[in-house]
Protein backbone atom coordinates (compact mmCIF):
# COMPACT_ATOMS: atom_id res chain seq x y z
CA UNK A 1 0.00 0.00 0.00
CA UNK A 2 1.48 3.52 -0.79
CA UNK A 3 1.77 5.73 1.37
CA UNK A 4 -1.07 8.17 3.57
CA UNK A 5 -0.98 11.28 3.95
CA UNK A 6 -2.64 12.92 7.15
CA UNK A 7 -3.55 16.79 7.81
CA UNK A 8 -4.14 17.57 11.12
CA UNK A 9 -2.33 14.68 12.66
CA UNK A 10 -1.89 16.92 16.17
CA UNK A 11 -5.09 17.37 16.80
CA UNK A 12 -7.75 15.13 18.70
CA UNK A 13 -8.96 13.55 15.49
CA UNK A 14 -5.66 13.51 13.94
CA UNK A 15 -3.84 11.14 16.69
CA UNK A 16 -6.26 8.38 16.92
CA UNK A 17 -6.34 8.19 12.95
CA UNK A 18 -2.21 8.51 12.90
CA UNK A 19 -2.19 6.06 16.20
CA UNK A 20 -4.26 3.35 14.10
CA UNK A 21 -2.31 3.49 11.18
CA UNK A 22 1.15 2.71 12.55
CA UNK A 23 -0.85 -0.30 14.92
CA UNK A 24 -1.51 -1.31 11.12
CA UNK A 25 1.81 -0.86 9.65
CA UNK A 26 0.12 1.71 7.06
CA UNK A 27 3.13 3.61 6.35
CA UNK A 28 2.13 7.68 6.07
CA UNK A 29 3.62 10.84 6.17
CA UNK A 30 2.06 14.13 8.43
CA UNK A 31 1.54 17.97 7.10
CA UNK A 32 0.97 20.38 9.45
CA UNK A 33 2.38 23.74 11.10
CA UNK A 34 4.18 22.01 14.12
CA UNK A 35 7.54 21.54 13.46
CA UNK A 36 6.87 17.49 14.55
CA UNK A 37 5.30 16.85 11.06
CA UNK A 38 7.33 15.32 7.86
CA UNK A 39 5.84 18.46 5.84
CA UNK A 40 5.45 21.67 7.67
CA UNK A 41 3.14 23.94 5.84
CA UNK A 42 0.47 26.51 6.49
CA UNK A 43 -2.42 25.61 5.05
CA UNK A 44 -3.73 29.17 4.88
CA UNK A 45 -0.63 29.74 2.76
CA UNK A 46 0.48 27.89 -1.15
CA UNK A 47 2.29 24.90 -0.82
CA UNK A 48 5.06 23.56 -3.07
CA UNK A 49 5.04 19.85 -3.94
CA UNK A 50 7.84 18.49 -1.82
CA UNK A 51 9.69 15.28 -2.13
CA UNK A 52 7.47 13.91 0.80
CA UNK A 53 4.02 14.77 -1.15
CA UNK A 54 5.59 13.20 -4.36
CA UNK A 55 4.99 9.48 -2.45
CA UNK A 56 1.69 10.01 -1.11
CA UNK A 57 -1.26 7.87 -3.06
CA UNK A 58 -4.05 8.04 -0.38
CA UNK A 59 -4.68 11.59 1.81
CA UNK A 60 -6.69 12.38 5.06
CA UNK A 61 -7.39 15.45 5.24
CA UNK A 62 -8.69 16.61 8.80
CA UNK A 63 -7.19 19.50 9.74
CA UNK A 64 -8.92 22.68 10.35
CA UNK A 65 -10.55 25.33 12.25
CA UNK A 66 -13.55 24.41 14.45
CA UNK A 67 -14.80 24.84 18.24
CA UNK A 68 -15.01 28.49 17.95
CA UNK A 69 -17.52 31.34 17.71
CA UNK A 70 -16.46 33.65 15.35
CA UNK A 71 -17.15 36.89 17.34
CA UNK A 72 -16.10 39.05 13.99
CA UNK A 73 -15.43 39.74 10.58
CA UNK A 74 -11.72 38.46 11.15
CA UNK A 75 -12.61 35.83 12.77
CA UNK A 76 -15.06 34.69 10.23
CA UNK A 77 -12.73 35.27 7.86
CA UNK A 78 -9.81 32.93 9.74
CA UNK A 79 -11.98 30.09 9.59
CA UNK A 80 -12.51 30.38 5.59
CA UNK A 81 -8.69 30.84 5.72
CA UNK A 82 -8.51 27.65 7.01
CA UNK A 83 -11.08 25.28 5.93
CA UNK A 84 -11.77 26.45 2.53
CA UNK A 85 -8.53 27.98 1.30
CA UNK A 86 -6.84 25.71 3.19
CA UNK A 87 -8.41 22.68 1.60
CA UNK A 88 -7.70 24.03 -2.17
CA UNK A 89 -3.98 24.87 -1.08
CA UNK A 90 -3.74 21.18 -0.07
CA UNK A 91 -5.41 19.95 -3.36
CA UNK A 92 -2.99 22.01 -5.40
CA UNK A 93 -0.02 20.20 -3.87
CA UNK A 94 -1.11 17.24 -4.17
CA UNK A 95 0.69 14.91 -6.65
CA UNK A 96 -2.14 14.49 -9.11
CA UNK A 97 -1.28 11.93 -11.30
CA UNK A 98 -0.58 9.87 -8.19
CA UNK A 99 -3.54 10.00 -5.86
CA UNK A 100 -5.96 7.34 -5.54
CA UNK A 101 -8.16 8.36 -2.57
CA UNK A 102 -9.55 11.28 -0.38
CA UNK A 103 -10.98 11.05 2.67
CA UNK A 104 -12.05 14.55 4.19
CA UNK A 105 -13.54 14.87 7.36
CA UNK A 106 -16.38 17.35 7.65
CA UNK A 107 -19.25 18.10 10.21
CA UNK A 108 -22.76 17.55 10.36
CA UNK A 109 -22.64 21.46 11.15
CA UNK A 110 -22.81 21.51 7.35
CA UNK A 111 -26.63 20.98 7.69
CA UNK A 112 -26.96 24.14 9.47
CA UNK A 113 -30.01 21.97 11.65
CA UNK A 114 -30.41 23.13 15.31
CA UNK A 115 -33.01 20.34 16.18
CA UNK A 116 -34.30 17.33 14.65
CA UNK A 117 -33.92 13.65 14.29
CA UNK A 118 -31.78 11.48 12.28
CA UNK A 119 -31.07 13.31 9.30
CA UNK A 120 -29.45 11.84 6.91
CA UNK A 121 -27.03 12.65 4.12
CA UNK A 122 -29.76 14.21 1.93
CA UNK A 123 -30.87 16.55 3.74
CA UNK A 124 -30.24 20.05 1.99
CA UNK A 125 -26.46 21.94 2.86
CA UNK A 126 -28.27 24.88 4.77
CA UNK A 127 -25.66 26.00 7.03
CA UNK A 128 -25.63 29.95 7.96
CA UNK A 129 -22.58 30.37 10.05
CA UNK A 130 -19.03 30.72 9.24
CA UNK A 131 -17.89 26.86 10.41
CA UNK A 132 -20.51 25.31 8.57
CA UNK A 133 -20.29 27.27 5.21
CA UNK A 134 -16.22 26.76 4.82
CA UNK A 135 -17.34 23.04 5.23
CA UNK A 136 -19.70 23.41 2.64
CA UNK A 137 -17.10 24.95 0.67
CA UNK A 138 -14.26 22.55 1.73
CA UNK A 139 -16.58 19.38 0.56
CA UNK A 140 -17.16 21.02 -3.06
CA UNK A 141 -13.77 21.85 -3.73
CA UNK A 142 -12.58 18.00 -2.98
CA UNK A 143 -15.55 16.70 -4.72
CA UNK A 144 -15.22 18.47 -7.86
CA UNK A 145 -11.42 17.62 -7.65
CA UNK A 146 -11.74 13.94 -7.48
CA UNK A 147 -14.13 13.80 -10.14
CA UNK A 148 -12.01 15.82 -12.39
CA UNK A 149 -8.98 13.32 -11.29
CA UNK A 150 -11.02 10.22 -11.21
CA UNK A 151 -10.08 9.28 -7.90
CA UNK A 152 -11.74 7.43 -4.67
CA UNK A 153 -13.68 10.53 -2.60
CA UNK A 154 -14.91 9.50 0.80
CA UNK A 155 -16.46 12.50 2.68
CA UNK A 156 -17.47 11.83 6.95
CA UNK A 157 -19.78 14.02 8.32
CA UNK A 158 -19.50 13.89 12.30
CA UNK A 159 -21.27 15.02 15.15
CA UNK A 160 -19.39 15.35 18.28
CA UNK A 161 -16.32 13.17 19.32
CA UNK A 162 -15.91 10.91 22.41
CA UNK A 163 -12.10 10.02 23.18
CA UNK A 164 -9.03 11.05 25.57
CA UNK A 165 -9.58 15.13 26.43
CA UNK A 166 -12.21 15.71 23.33
CA UNK A 167 -12.46 19.09 22.13
CA UNK A 168 -15.89 21.15 21.88
CA UNK A 169 -18.66 20.95 23.44
CA UNK A 170 -17.73 18.08 25.62
CA UNK A 171 -14.65 19.34 27.05
CA UNK A 172 -16.59 22.26 28.32
CA UNK A 173 -19.06 19.80 29.93
CA UNK A 174 -16.14 18.09 31.44
CA UNK A 175 -14.53 20.91 32.99
CA UNK A 176 -17.78 23.02 34.31
CA UNK A 177 -18.68 18.94 36.09
CA UNK A 178 -14.44 18.59 37.56
CA UNK A 179 -15.53 22.27 38.78
CA UNK A 180 -19.26 21.22 40.32
CA UNK A 181 -20.29 24.05 38.26
CA UNK A 182 -22.18 21.97 35.84
CA UNK A 183 -26.16 21.98 36.21
CA UNK A 184 -28.36 19.52 34.11
CA UNK A 185 -31.19 21.50 32.75
CA UNK A 186 -34.33 19.91 33.18
CA UNK A 187 -34.41 16.29 33.11
CA UNK A 188 -31.63 16.40 30.93
CA UNK A 189 -33.80 14.67 27.46
CA UNK A 190 -32.76 16.12 24.59
CA UNK A 191 -30.54 13.69 22.63
CA UNK A 192 -27.57 14.01 20.69
CA UNK A 193 -25.40 12.16 18.09
CA UNK A 194 -22.04 11.32 19.06
CA UNK A 195 -19.04 8.84 17.93
CA UNK A 196 -16.00 7.39 19.18
CA UNK A 197 -12.78 8.89 17.71
CA UNK A 198 -11.26 5.32 18.12
CA UNK A 199 -14.23 4.21 16.11
CA UNK A 200 -13.60 6.75 12.94
CA UNK A 201 -10.32 6.47 13.28
CA UNK A 202 -10.55 2.10 12.67
CA UNK A 203 -12.38 3.17 9.74
CA UNK A 204 -10.61 4.88 7.65
CA UNK A 205 -8.58 2.46 5.62
CA UNK A 206 -11.75 0.70 4.74
CA UNK A 207 -12.56 4.00 3.31
CA UNK A 208 -9.34 4.00 -0.17
CA UNK A 209 -11.19 2.39 -1.84
CA UNK A 210 -14.82 3.57 -1.34
CA UNK A 211 -16.67 6.95 -2.80
CA UNK A 212 -18.88 8.92 -1.13
CA UNK A 213 -20.46 10.88 1.53
CA UNK A 214 -21.56 9.59 5.01
CA UNK A 215 -22.92 10.72 8.52
CA UNK A 216 -21.13 8.69 11.22
CA UNK A 217 -22.61 8.18 14.92
CA UNK A 218 -22.70 5.62 17.39
CA UNK A 219 -26.00 4.74 16.33
CA UNK A 220 -27.53 5.21 20.12
CA UNK A 221 -27.99 9.04 20.13
CA UNK A 222 -28.08 9.48 23.73
CA UNK A 223 -29.53 11.90 26.17
CA UNK A 224 -27.62 14.41 28.00
CA UNK A 225 -28.37 13.26 30.96
CA UNK A 226 -26.93 9.46 30.10
CA UNK A 227 -23.93 11.59 28.93
CA UNK A 228 -23.50 13.14 32.12
CA UNK A 229 -24.28 10.00 34.50
CA UNK A 230 -21.62 8.22 32.48
CA UNK A 231 -18.88 10.67 32.00
CA UNK A 232 -19.24 11.46 36.44
CA UNK A 233 -19.46 7.98 36.82
CA UNK A 234 -15.88 7.14 34.80
CA UNK A 235 -14.26 10.34 35.97
CA UNK A 236 -15.73 9.47 40.11
CA UNK A 237 -17.79 12.99 40.00
CA UNK A 238 -21.34 13.38 41.89
CA UNK A 239 -24.19 13.25 38.71
CA UNK A 240 -24.97 16.92 38.57
CA UNK A 241 -28.10 18.85 40.10
CA UNK A 242 -31.35 19.80 38.06
CA UNK A 243 -31.89 23.18 37.43
CA UNK A 244 -35.68 24.37 36.35
CA UNK A 245 -35.51 24.97 32.75
CA UNK A 246 -37.50 28.40 33.89
CA UNK A 247 -35.12 29.24 35.96
CA UNK A 248 -31.68 28.76 33.10
CA UNK A 249 -34.33 30.61 30.66
CA UNK A 250 -33.81 33.83 32.42
CA UNK A 251 -30.14 33.46 33.03
CA UNK A 252 -29.98 32.71 29.06
CA UNK A 253 -31.86 36.07 28.19
CA UNK A 254 -29.19 38.01 30.81
CA UNK A 255 -26.39 36.18 28.66
CA UNK A 256 -28.17 38.09 25.31
CA UNK A 257 -27.31 40.92 26.91
CA UNK A 258 -23.77 39.88 28.15
CA UNK A 259 -22.37 38.79 25.11
CA UNK A 260 -21.17 35.72 23.76
CA UNK A 261 -18.25 35.32 26.29
CA UNK A 262 -21.28 34.32 28.78
CA UNK A 263 -21.48 30.65 30.71
CA UNK A 264 -25.27 30.51 28.85
CA UNK A 265 -26.95 32.38 26.39
CA UNK A 266 -30.32 31.29 24.34
CA UNK A 267 -28.25 29.71 22.18
CA UNK A 268 -26.40 27.51 23.99
CA UNK A 269 -30.11 27.02 25.64
CA UNK A 270 -31.09 25.64 22.36
CA UNK A 271 -28.34 23.09 21.93
CA UNK A 272 -28.87 21.39 25.45
CA UNK A 273 -32.20 21.22 25.45
CA UNK A 274 -33.28 20.40 21.59
CA UNK A 275 -32.76 17.16 20.46
CA UNK A 276 -30.12 16.44 17.19
CA UNK A 277 -29.43 13.94 15.70
CA UNK A 278 -27.98 12.07 12.25
CA UNK A 279 -28.81 8.76 10.85
CA UNK A 280 -25.67 6.59 9.93
CA UNK A 281 -27.82 4.04 8.55
CA UNK A 282 -25.83 4.62 5.30
CA UNK A 283 -22.64 3.90 6.54
CA UNK A 284 -23.81 0.50 8.03
CA UNK A 285 -25.22 -0.70 4.87
CA UNK A 286 -22.55 0.09 2.52
CA UNK A 287 -19.45 0.72 4.58
CA UNK A 288 -19.88 -1.94 7.32
CA UNK A 289 -19.80 0.65 10.02
CA UNK A 290 -20.61 -1.14 13.68
CA UNK A 291 -19.56 1.47 16.00
CA UNK A 292 -19.25 0.84 19.74
CA UNK A 293 -22.10 2.95 21.89
CA UNK A 294 -20.57 5.62 23.70
CA UNK A 295 -22.16 5.06 27.01
CA UNK A 296 -20.32 2.13 28.92
CA UNK A 297 -17.82 2.01 26.35
CA UNK A 298 -16.29 5.26 26.78
CA UNK A 299 -13.55 4.84 29.31
CA UNK A 300 -10.54 7.19 28.32
CA UNK A 301 -12.20 10.57 29.05
CA UNK A 302 -9.34 12.16 30.42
Amino acid sequence: MGKVLVTGASGFLGKYITRLLKEKNIPFITLGRDHSNNVVADLTQPISLSEELREVEYVVHAAGKAHMVPRNEEEKQEMFRMNTLGTQHLLDALPVKQIKSIVFISSVAVYGKQSGELFSENEPLSATDSYGKSKIEAEHLITDYCKQQNINCCILRLPLIAGVNPPGNLETMIKAMRKGIYFRVGKGEAKKSIVLAADVAELIPRLFDKNGTYNLSDGQHPSFAQLEEHIAHELQLKKPLALPYLFIKMAALVGDMLGSRAPINSSKLDKITKTLTFSDTKAVKELNWHPHPVINTWKDIA
